[in-house]
C-alpha cells in the first residue's frame, strides 16, 4: 500500500509540475529600482511628523508595486518613503496614506517582535553586502512598536535579534507616519573609506483592513520581501567606516524562592543576589564576538502546557535571546516549518535548549561563554562554547558548537556543523554535513546526514534527511524523506522519534481565478493533499500512515479562513502507548477522522478561531476541541482565551472514557510599546497542574529594562499533597554602546 501511495504521488507531482510553468514567479529585474539617500547636517527630531526642512528637501521613493491581492497592479493605498542620513543615524520617513484614515489602521497589541498578521505595518530590508543572501529587517507598526530580525536565504530567521535603532509614529486622517532613526552601528555595510556606497534594500506595507500588500520593489506573492535578489538599491550612501562598535549589557538580579511539599529541595526559602551581563563586539563588519557571563534569563518566556496525544515528543522552542541570536547560522537540513512539508518528523543536530535547561524546562546555571559568527559572501562561519554548573544529581558540563559553510555561486551552499558535550560521564559528539541548492526562484533541495557516538554508552547512530521543494503562485510540492537510526543520540540536538523512515510528500493548488464564490469575502481556494508514511529503520515494518485530503481550503479577503482535512490513519503500536495516561495495546489499527479548522480576521478588536478534530482514535473514538477568543478593544489592552478538550469515547485496554481540559488566559497591558505588564495563567485538569506567570517590563532607554518577574507552579504530588514553588524576581540591565 504505501507504494502505491508513493507512486500516486509521483504522478500528481509530476501532472502538476507540468501545469505549473507559471510566468508570475518572474525573474528578478537585471534594472533594480533606486532610492536616493540624502546627507544632512542637522539631527532630525524623531516625532514622526516629518515636518523638517531636510524632509521637504529629500526627493520621495518611486511608487509602489501591489503584491497582494493582485501581484503587478498599482496599490489601492500609495507610501512614500524617504531617507537622510548623517554621521550618528541612517533616517527613513514614510508616509503610509489611507483614504479612511486612523480609523482604519488595525493593531492588537504592543510586543515587540509583533504578529505581522495582526496589525498596519511596513518591514524595511537591508543587504548592506549585496550578497542577495542575507538580510537585517526592521518592522513598525503605526503605533511605534518594533519587530526586527536577521534573516538568511529567506528561509532561516532570527527573530528574537533585538537592534538598536528608534521610531515614533503619528496617525492622521489622511494615513499615518513612520519616523525611523537607524544607528549606523547597528547596520552592516564593507569598511569603503571616502567611498558612496549603494545596498540591497527593499520595504513593503502591509493594509490591514483589506490586507493589502504593496512593495517598493516588487516580488513574486509566494516569496517575502526578505528575498533580496528582488531587492531594489539605496544609493548614495556615505556611512562613516564601522568603528569598534563594543556593546555592554550589564544585569544585576535579587530574587526570592519559595517551594512547599517538595522533599527534594533542602532548603524551601531562599533569596540570591545575582550579577552578570552580556559583550557584544563587531570586531569586523563580518564577524561578531558574543560573551556572556552568569548568564540569566528570567524574562524568558516560560514554557506552555501541552496534552500530546501522537507518538512524537513535543517540540518547545527556545525562548531565550542569547540562544536565538544568530541561532540560523547553526541550522542545517530541512528548515524547522509549520507548512506540513516536513511532517511530523524534526531532526536538529544543534538544539541551544540542551544547555542551561533540564529536561522539564527548569534552569541550570550558566557560569559563562561565548559565541563567535563570521559572515562574508563566500564563507559562514559560527563556534560557541558555554559551561554549565553542576548539581547533586548532574556534574559541569562543557558545550561546544562548531559550524562552517561555504556559498557556492549566487544560490547554494554546502556546509558542517559539529557539537560536543563533554562532562566527567563522558562526552557526546555528533558530526553533520548538509546542503542546499536553489535550482531556480521556485526549485530548491536541501539535505542532511549526522552522525552521532555517545562515549557511556559506545554506541553510535545515523540520521538524515533531504527534501525536494517548489513553489509558485499556483502550486506547492514537497517530498521529504528522513532516516533516524535507532541508536542516534543527539545529546546537543533533537528528534522526534528514533529508528525511523519517513516519507512525507504533499501538494497545494492556490486558485484564484474568476470562479471564485463570493469574491468580496473569499481571496483564494487552497486545497491539498499529503501523506505522511513511517517505517522502523531497524526492520523496514511500516508503523505508521496518514494519508490527508484537504478538499476544502478558503482564505478570506481580510485574513480569516476555515477549512475541513480528512485523514485517514494505520498505526502499528510494537508496544503499549500512554497518551494522557490511557493504555494503548500493541496492535494494528486502522481508523478515520476529520479536521475542521476556522479562524475570523485575527487583526480585528473581537477575533476567535477553531480547530476540531472528530472521529476515530486507534480502538476507540477522540474528539479535540481547540478554541480561542481574543479581545483587543485597544492596542494598550488585549486578552486571549484559549480552551483545549480532549474527549476519549472507549479509547486503550481496558476501555476508558475520559475528558482532559486545558485552559489557559493571557493578558497584556502597556502604557506604550516600552513599559508592559504580561501574564499567562493555565490550568490543566489531568494533572491539576496550574501555572501563571506574571512579568512587567520597562525600557527605560533603548534595549535596557527593568523586569520585575513572578511564577508560580503547583500540583498534586504522588502523596497527594499540593506542591508548589514560587520565584519572585526584580532585574535591572543597562546597555551602553561604545
Amino acid at each position: 500500500m504505501s507504494t502505491r501511495y508513493c507512486l500516486l504521488f509521483i504522478g500528481i507531482f509530476y501532472a502538476f509540475r507540468l501545469s505549473a510553468q507559471d510566468a508570475s514567479v518572474f525573474r528578478p529585474d537585471s534594472s533594480q529600482r533606486e532610492l536616493k539617500a540624502y546627507p544632512i547636517r542637522h539631527a532630525i527630531k524623531l516625532d514622526g511628523k516629518l515636518d523638517e526642512d531636510d524632509w521637504k528637501s529629500a526627493g520621495p521613493s518611486p511608487g509602489f508595486t501591489q503584491i497582494e491581492p493582485l501581484q503587478g497592479q498599482t496599490p489601492n493605498f500609495a507610501t512614500t518613503v524617504k531617507v537622510l542620513y548623517n554621521r550618528q543615524y541612517l533616517y527613513f520617513g514614510v508616509f503610509c496614506r489611507d483614504s479612511v484614515g486612523k480609523k482604519s489602521i488595525r493593531a492588537t497589541d504592543f510586543k515587540r517582535d509583533f504578529n505581522t498578521r495582526q496589525h498596519d505595518h511596513i518591514g524595511l530590508s537591508f543587504d548592506g553586502f549585496n550578497d542577495q543572501r542575507n538580510s537585517m529587517a526592521l518592522y513598525t507598526n503605526a503605533y511605534g512598536v518594533q519587530r526586527d530580525l536577521l534573516n538568511f536565504d529567506d528561509m532561516y530567521t532570527d527573530l528574537d535579534w533585538d537592534g538598536l535603532w528608534k521610531v515614533r509614529t503619528t496617525r492622521t486622517d489622511s494615513g499615518w507616519y513612520a519616523e525611523m532613526a537607524v544607528p549606523w552601528q547597528t547596520l552592516r555595510y564593507p569598511r569603503e573609506k571616502d567611498s558612496i556606497q549603494q545596498w540591497g534594500f527593499n520595504i513593503y506595507r502591509n493594509r490591514r483592513l483589506s490586507n493589502e500588500i504593496s512593495a517598493f520593489s516588487a516580488y513574486p506573492r509566494s516569496f517575502s520581501f526578505l528575498r533580496m535578489a528582488y531587492s531594489g538599491k539605496l544609493t548614495n550612501l556615505e556611512p562613516p567606516p564601522p568603528g569598534r562598535n563594543l556593546r555592554i549589557q550589564p544585569y544585576v538580579l535579587t530574587s526570592y524562592d519559595r517551594y512547599k511539599n517538595n522533599t527534594s529541595i533542602m532548603d524551601p526559602e531562599k533569596t540570591a543576589f545575582r550579577y552578570g551581563g552580556d559583550i557584544k563586539w563587531a570586531i569586523t563588519p563580518h564577524s561578531i564576538l558574543d560573551l556572556t557571563f552568569n548568564t540569566d534569563f528570567a524574562q524568558a518566556d516560560a514554557d506552555r502546557q501541552v496534552n500530546n496525544v501522537t507518538r512524537f515528543s513535543v517540540f518547545f522552542p527556545e525562548r531565550r535571546q542569547f540562544f536565538l541570536e544568530n541561532a540560523s547560522l547553526f541550522g542545517t537540513g530541512v528548515a524547522p516549518s509549520e507548512d506540513l512539508s516536513g511532517g511530523s518528523m524534526r531532526i536538529q543536530p544543534f538544539f541551544s535548549r540542551r544547555i542551561g535547561l533540564d529536561d522539564s524546562g527548569n534552569p541550570i546555571p550558566i557560569d559563562a561563554g561565548g559565541r563567535f559568527v563570521y559572515r562574508s559572501a563566500k564563507n559562514n562561519i559560527g563556534a560557541m562554547l558555554m559551561h554549565q554548573q553542576g548539581s547533586s544529581n548532574m556534574p559541569a558540563t562543557d558545550f561546544f558548537v562548531g559550524r562552517y559553510s561555504h556559498n557556492l555561486g549566487r544560490l547554494n551552499r554546502i556546509g558542517g556543523l559539529v557539537t560536543a558535550r563533554n562532562n566527567s560521564q563522558g562526552h557526546n559528539i555528533v558530526s553533520t554535513v548538509d546542503g542546499f541548492f536553489r535550482l531556480s526562484e521556485s526549485h530548491q533541495l536541501n539535505m542532511m546526514v549526522s552522525h552521532s557516538s555517545t562515549s557511556a554508552t559506545g554506541k553510535q547512530g545515523l540520521s538524515g534527511s533531504a527534501q525536494y521543494y517548489y513553489v509558485n503562485n499556483q502550486w506547492k510540492i514537497w517530498w521529504t524523506q528522513s532516516f533516524v537510526s535507532k541508536n542516534f543520540n543527539p545529546e546537543m540536538g533533537f528528534v522526534s522519534r528514533n529508528d525511523v523512515i519517513a516519507t512525507t510528500p504533499g501538494v497545494f493548488w492556490y486558485y484564484r481565478g474568476k470562479n471564485l464564490p463570493f469574491p468580496k469575502l473569499i481571496r483564494a481556494f487552497e486545497p491539498g493533499a499529503w501523506v505522511e508514511m513511517y517505517h522502523q529503520a531497524s526492520t523496514g515494518k511500516l508503523t505508521e500512515r496518514t494519508v490527508s485530503l484537504n478538499p476544502v481550503w478558503f482564505n478570506f479577503q481580510q485574513g480569516g479562513f476555515i477549512g475541513y482535512i480528512v485523514n485517514h490513519s494505520f498505526q502499528r503500536l510494537t508496544e503499549t502507548f500512554s497518551p494522557v495516561g490511557i493504555d494503548i495495546l500493541a496492535g494494528d489499527y486502522n481508523y478515520f477522522n476529520h479536521q475542521i479548522y476556522y479562524s475570523t480576521d485575527p487583526s480585528r478588536k473581537i477575533s476567535g478561531g477553531l480547530d476540531l478534530t472528530f472521529g476515530d482514535y486507534f480502538n476507540g473514538k477522540l474528539t479535540s476541541t481547540n478554541t480561542r477568543l481574543q479581545l483587543s478593544p485597544s492596542p494598550h489592552f488585549s486578552l486571549l482565551a484559549q480552551y483545549n478538550r480532549l474527549h476519549f469515547d472507549e479509547v486503550g485496554s481496558p476501555s476508558i472514557s475520559k475528558k482532559t481540559d486545558l485552559y489557559t488566559i493571557s493578558g497584556r497591558f502597556a502604557l506604550n510599546p516600552r513599559m508592559q505588564l504580561i501574564g499567562f495563567y493555565q490550568l490543566n485538569s489531568e494533572n491539576k497542574l496550574g501555572n501563571y506567570n506574571l512579568r512587567f517590563s520597562w525600557e527605560y532607554q533603548p534595549l535596557s529594562y527593568i523586569y520585575l518577574v513572578f511564577n508560580h507552579r503547583g500540583f498534586d504530588n504522588v502523596l497527594a499533597k499540593r506542591q508548589t514553588e514560587d520565584h519572585s524576581i526584580i532585574k535591572l540591565s543597562y546597555l551602553k554602546q561604545l
